[in-house]
Formats: C-alpha cells, structure tokens, sequence
C-alpha cells in the first residue's frame, strides 16, 4: 500500500540572529517544510504571501520589531526597461543561454566562491563548501531549473559568466539564487540576468518574475526598486511600488502580528489545516 504525506504543514520560528541587510537588527523566520507529493502547490501558494524557498524549506522573515523585508516580484506584461537596463543588455549581447536540469557542476562552484570570496567575503554563506552547494542547487521538491549564461573564451570555447537557480511557479519565475563572474561587475550581470528572466517568463506565459526581499535602507538590495513595473507584498496583498522613499527600514514595537495570528493568516492550498 503506497502512503502518501498530508499536507497540514507545521510552522516554526528560528532563533534570532544578525540581520544580513540592516546593521544592528536581529533577524527571525517563520518557517516550514516542503515536501511529500503536493509540495509544488504548497510552494505556489505560499510564494504569493512573501515565502522565499531555500532547498526543501519555505520561510518568510518574521522579525519582533522590524517589517523591512518585502517580497517582491515584476508584472512581466507592463515592465519597460530603462535607459541603463538597454544598455545592460547591449553589454552582454556575447552571452548565450543554457537552461539545465537542478544538477551541481564544479565549474558552477568555481564560479560561485569566485562570487562569494570578491563580493560577500563575510556573508553567511561564505564558508559554503562543495558539499552545501550542490545540497542548495540539488535539494529541490519542486520544478527548478539551473539557468547558465556562459562567454567565449580565449580558447575559442566557453566559460560560465552567471548562474542563477530558479523555481517554476504556477504564476512566474521564482529566482532562488544567482551568482555572476565579479570580472564583468561593469556589464551589470546581475541585472542582466534578471531582464533575461523577464524574457523567459513572457516567453513561458508567465505573469510574474519573483525578486526575493526588497529592504529599503540596505544598499544591497536597492537594485530591485529600479525595476519598473515592481510589486511588493504587504498588509497582506501586492501592490506596486510607486515611491520606494515612501518605505521606512525604521523599527517599531506594532510591526508584526504575534505568531500564531501570522499563521493563521496563512492560506494554504485546497483549504489544507495549519498545525501550529
């Protein structure tokens, strides 16, 4: 007899812990696993409400006192480039890509401590060895895709310049994690890669193309609110981001709902229960 795992996830909280974006906050997560047979709808559905996916987990920043972290995503249909995005992709019109199955080469790997030892030399995944990595490329429940963009060498083949690790979403394209040759810093890979997503999702059908956490206050991730046509998840709902100057990254004891109310705010799919 074949069983199969219900889906009535459990929701956890992580200990607190420096945040990565805001100095002198701490951090805090609500949590859940993915898995069993239904774990491609339950990452659909908790991706529209601000979920992040990282392996075989979903989170959602939870913090006591700080509301920052805001999931965003494109509206493929009604984003324009601007000036300096034409000029990006014009910069790397010699990439090529290739789109492959969520399997770990060790000339990704390469590329990635090459990313990691220039531009986040003191980051939480600093110490990621070959091991860590291939767990976050390989370790997925869902339909994920390893996106390469690759250059011609000076030996007349090709050398990987960016790579990004992305989830297909019923409504959009999800970028887990990408990561990009720090040489090419001036060709504004980064943002290249992500106009290339827009592509591909409008090329799929695709509504959406999901950023991860937009932080108003943290120069790391300024970059995203130059995107027009940006939604932001908050209150409960996307809605798009007119005036990012109109956020605030300032703390407040009213930020967030206490845990139990945030869960069962939650809507899981096919009306599913929440254990708690």
């Amino acid at each position: 007899m074949r069983h199969t795992l219900p889906l009535a996830p459990q929701f956890y909280v992580t200990a607190p812990q420096p945040c990565p974006y805001l100095d002198g906050r701490m951090e805090r997560k609500l949590f859940t696993a993915l898995q069993g047979e239904q774990a491609a709808e339950l990452n659909d559905a908790l991706s529209k409400q601000g979920f992040r996916r990282s392996q075989n987990v979903l989170y959602r920043p939870s913090c006591t006192e700080c509301s920052a972290c805001l999931s965003a995503r494109i509206r493929v249909a009604d984003f324009k480039p601007s000036k300096s995005q034409r000029r990006a992709i014009r910069r790397n019109t010699d990439l090529t890509r290739r789109t492959r199955a969520p399997w770990a080469t060790e000339e990704q790997y390469d590329l990635f401590r090459h990313y990691l030892d220039d531009r986040h030399a003191d980051g939480g995944m600093a110490d990621m060895d070959v091991f860590e990595f291939a767990a976050m490329i390989e370790e997925t429940p869902i339909k994920s895709r390893v996106i390469e963009y690759s250059a011609p060498d000076e030996d007349g083949g090709k050398s990987l310049a960016a790579v990004c690790l992305t989830d297909v979403l019923d409504d959009g394209l999800s970028m887990v994690y990408s990561f990009y040759d720090p040489a090419r810093a001036g060709d504004s890979l980064g943002t290249y890669v992500i106009l290339n997503h827009i592509d591909l999702a409008r090329e799929a059908g695709l509504p959406y193309v999901y950023l991860g956490y937009w932080v108003p206050g943290s120069p790391k991730m300024a970059y995203k609110a130059r995107f027009s046509a940006l939604e932001i998840y908050t209150g409960g709902r996307w809605t798009e981001l007119a005036d990012p100057a109109a956020f605030s990254s300032e703390p407040h004891p009213l930020s967030n709902d206490p845990i139990a109310e945030q869960v069962a705010q939650i809507t899981l799919p096919h009306a599913a229960p929440v254990r708690r």
